[in-house]
């Protein structure tokens, strides 16, 4: 036999042992990944937990990776701060990173957005994809879409399409007092309820609109007063970390009994201030839920096993997923490549199967209206050890929640 074939034979024989497709250059590899979001300052909390959510994520992958591949993550504190991102994000590039996260923060997210575009177009070779998993703001999928930024989470007119189409179907919602954070997505929270509400239920009166300094209000208290004065029977937050759990806690000590709809009251630190008290009178619009069950039921253990914490951020799971499924299908880890594969990519999700829309990259899925109980034989999930759970009272298929977009992307 000469050298040659005995090289096809034996490069033949290393492949078999390989799953189909995946014997490339890149098989062992370490894919390092930036996290670029808040781990100090009034949103820590939230940050902190969604970067072990990563981690913990990646490590679940790493054992058996589609791809081949290792994921690591590297930390950037971005305290919250458009600007803060950038140099955050400067500091990832020059490290060789050439992958991307952030979410808590849609300006932020258009930062970012903007300088991976700008840095992409200028160092072709050295481009970077930037996976957005909870940043809403749908201008990120319409006028400002980017072929390199991909939303994981639903967008925020996707939420309150499902969250809407619950509330027309409760003939108890007659006063509606809308509060949020002072920036794109609390504004956009304001405009899309009263338009998709005065479309689905005229009726509804708006007795209130408010919007607060993000990260700034020590106390509620004034606002839920203007609230009780309203004669308000529900409140629509987009609210999210230390503003959503003042705002809770400021509520309860009013006495108020309206009742909540809410973006983010499975964040870190809301469940706790929720308590027992409220059960039933809060509601929460996402695209997963604690008691799924599967593999969000398995990893919510062990999540909590580890570090006494709850894993809510399951867009981290799908993120990983789309990665690993990308790269297996470019057979590569180069950011071009793997970005040409996700766009448009179909993949398994923590529930399913799900798909990155081609025309904007945004990840279409279900979604999921649930309700603040206690736990039961069915709901067993402990949310914060507060002995209560989200309780799923309506599932809203991908079609439904799905919104249109107008998004010209450009190809690179």
């Amino acid at each position: 036999m000469t050298l040659a074939r005995r090289t096809v034979v034996a490069l033949a024989a290393a492949a078999a042992v390989l799953p189909a497709g995946l014997a490339w250059a890149q098989q062992g590899e370490t894919v390092k990944i930036g996290f670029i979001d808040p781990l100090s300052g009034p949103f820590a909390n939230v940050g902190q937990n969604q970067l072990k959510s990563w981690q913990f994520v990646a490590e679940h992958f790493n054992a058996k990776n589609p791809a081949g591949v290792k994921f690591e993550f590297a930390s950037f504190d971005n305290k919250g701060s458009p600007q803060e991102s950038l140099t955050a994000l400067k500091a990832a590039i020059d490290q060789g990173i050439r992958y991307v996260v952030q979410g808590n923060g849609s300006g932020a997210a258009a930062a970012i957005s903007d300088a991976v575009s700008k840095h992409n177009a200028r160092n072709p070779g050295k481009e970077v994809v930037y996976l957005n998993y909870a940043a809403v703001d749908p201008a990120l999928t319409n006028e400002k879409c980017s072929y390199w930024h991909f939303r994981l989470d639903a967008d925020t007119t996707m939420k309150m399409e499902a969250l809407t189409s619950y509330m027309k179907d409760q003939p108890n919602i007659k006063k509606v007092y809308i509060i949020g954070q002072n920036y794109s997505h609390g504004q956009q929270v304001s405009r899309f309820f009263k338009e998709y509400m005065a479309r689905k239920r005229p009726d509804v009166q708006i007795v209130g609109d408010d919007l607060h300094p993000i990260g700034q209000v020590k106390d509620f208290a004034p606002y839920v007063a203007k609230i009780k004065a309203s004669g308000a029977d529900a409140v629509v937050t987009g609210n999210w970390g230390q503003d959503l759990t003042l705002l809770v806690k400021a509520a309860k000590d009013a006495g108020l009994t309206a009742a909540m709809y809410t973006y983010y009251a499975g964040v870190s630190g809301t469940p706790t201030a929720l308590g027992t008290d409220t059960a039933g009178k809060v509601r929460v619009v996402a695209y997963g839920s604690p008691n799924m069950g599967g593999v969000v039921g398995k990893l919510q253990d062990a999540f909590k096993a580890k570090f006494n914490d709850d894993w809510y951020t399951y867009a981290t799971y799908n993120g990983i997923s789309l990665l690993a499924n990308a790269m297996a299908k470019a057979k590569s880890t180069d950011p071009v490549k793997v970005a040409a594969a996700m766009s448009g990519l179909s993949f398994p999700g923590f529930n399913g199967e799900v798909t990155m829309r081609k025309q904007d990259h945004q990840l279409q899925q279900g979604m999921f209206i649930t309700s603040w109980e206690k736990i039961d034989a069915k709901n067993k999930y402990n949310v914060e050890n507060t002995g209560m759970t989200f309780k799923t009272v309506k599932t809203i298929e991908p079609y439904v929640a799905s919104t249109p977009t107008s998004c010209q992307m450009k190809q690179p």
